[in-house]
This record gives structure tokens, sequence and C-alpha cells, in this order.
């Protein structure tokens, strides 16, 4: 474990992997489990504004940056990276945690209140990545539009794959509003080996979540808070994910600043809202 002015970092040992995390603040426990090809700094700027309110913690998905692979051929299933999770936030606490899963994160989220469920009082699940939320044909439609995606990137990189992507979660490229002075997320090497993971490896993980919504209807130890992005579509796959979670927990949809990656663009209006959540579930 070592220290620095403002972040206690450490590396947990899981079975394949090495798991890199950041823990910042003080306060209650919040995870957050970020989407894409996120690592433990890429809602640094959102981190910020929680800090003051809660112990705020951060990783690096296995495979992703700092969080090394026993096998890198083996870059992990949704139930190994709920594991994880797990066994991170048992080394961190003793009490329930709260966390914000964003995007794939949500569905790792979902997987892990359904293996421990007294081991998270509220789950904030923003927009999952998880299709087996939806109806029969549209998540067949969905889990083949993830291979199609995987297809375009084999065939021409990040620069075919990216609109692509942008265009299936709903996000407008050419019309982004953002808060002032974000920090800086260039395309740097280690990004792309991120996208990387994240696209070959990811996207099938989601596309064969074997996860069932059998496994979601019942849960009572868990608040689970379905959450959209205010800008996002209401047609796209991730809203709809949204959507069926709601109508599946019987409770209504959190409408959260920015579109999918609220997050990241609007983190002061984003982390507002977040703590409005997770004051009004206790």
């Amino acid at each position: 474990m070592t220290t620095t002015r403002f972040t206690r970092t450490g590396t947990l040992s899981a079975p394949g992997a090495n798991v890199y995390y950041e823990v910042r603040g003080s306060g209650p426990l919040l995870l957050i489990s970020q989407s894409g090809e996120g690592d433990a700094n890429r809602s640094s700027n959102l981190v910020d504004h929680l800090t003051a309110d809660y112990t705020v913690v951060t990783y690096d998905r296995r495979g992703l940056s700092r969080s090394t692979l026993t096998d890198p051929a083996r870059p992990g299933t949704l139930p190994e990276h709920a594991d994880d999770v797990h066994r991170l936030l048992a080394t961190l606490t003793d009490e329930p945690a709260l966390m914000l899963g964003c995007s794939l994160g949500a569905a790792i989220g979902l997987h892990l209140v359904v293996r421990h469920p007294t081991q998270v009082r509220a789950l904030v699940a923003h927009e999952p990545v998880a299709p087996w939320l939806l109806p029969a044909s549209e998540r067949a439609h969905q889990e083949q539009e993830l291979f199609e995606l995987q297809e375009t990137y084999r065939t021409g990189g990040l620069p075919a794959a990216f609109p692509q992507i942008a265009r299936v979660v709903g996000i407008d490229p050419a019309n982004q509003d953002t808060e002032p002075n974000l920090t800086p997320q260039p395309l740097t090497p280690q990004r792309a080996a991120n996208f990387d993971l994240f696209i070959r490896h990811d996207f099938t993980a989601a596309a064969r979540d074997t996860l069932s919504v059998t496994d979601i209807a019942g849960l009572t130890e868990t608040h689970i808070v379905p959450a959209v992005g205010r800008t996002t579509p209401r047609t796209v796959f991730d809203y709809r994910c949204a959507q069926e979670l709601a109508r599946l927990r019987n409770t209504e949809l959190a409408e959260f600043p920015g579109g999918h990656n609220g997050n990241t663009t609007h983190p002061m209006a984003y982390a507002a809202q977040l703590r409005r959540v997770l004051r009004s579930v206790g």
C-alpha cells in the first residue's frame, strides 16, 4: 500500500489477476465501476466532486492499465469482474457499501448484488450494458450488434469502431456539450490497449451474459436505482436496458446530466445528482 498527498493506492490479488485500486475522501464508502475502457483515473473529475462526502474507491478492471492478468488470453467474464469488486469491498469495509456502475460497470454491479446482496446497500446502475434485460427480439438484435462491432474493429480498428459504438449507445460526437476545465483524455497507447481489451473481450462477455431477470426481480437487500443520461436517445440499447430494469424493479428512472458518459462530460452536475439519489435511498 502506498500513499500520495491525495490518494491511497493498493493492489488486490484475485484468481487470475492483480487488481489495482485507489481510495480518496472520507465518509460512506462509494465504489465506482467504470464504463468501457475506463480505468481508476477515468472519472477523476467526478471523484473530485465526491470526496467531501464519500470515501470513493475506483479501480482498473482486470486487464486494464495497472491491473495485470495471470493469463492474458483470459481477460475475464462478468462474474469474474464482479468477484473482483466483491473482494475489493471485502478488503476495504465490513459495512454495506454504495456503488455507482456505469455502462459495463452497471452490468458488473448487477452481477455483484445477485451474488453478494448484503454487500451493497444501494447500486446506481447507469445505462447498463445488459442485453438480458431486454425482450427476446431486442436482446438478439443487440447481442448481434455487439459481435458486429467487434468485426468492425477487427477490420478497421478504432477509427472505424468509434462512430459505430457511439451510434449504438446514443452518443453524438458532433453535439457534445461538456462542463469547462475537464481533465484531458487523450488516446494514449495505454488507453488504446484498454479499448482493445474492452471491444475484443468485454463485448463478448456482455453478449454472452447468463444473468437473468429472475435473478434481479426478487432482490430485496440492495436498493437498485436504474439511471439514464438526460440527452441519451430513448430508443438506444443502453437506455432501453435501464428502462427494462426500472420496469422489472417497479421503480422510476433516475435522470442524470449529460448522456451515456455524463460522469465524464458533466462531472460537477453528475456528482450533485448522485448525492441527491444516494441520500434519497438512505
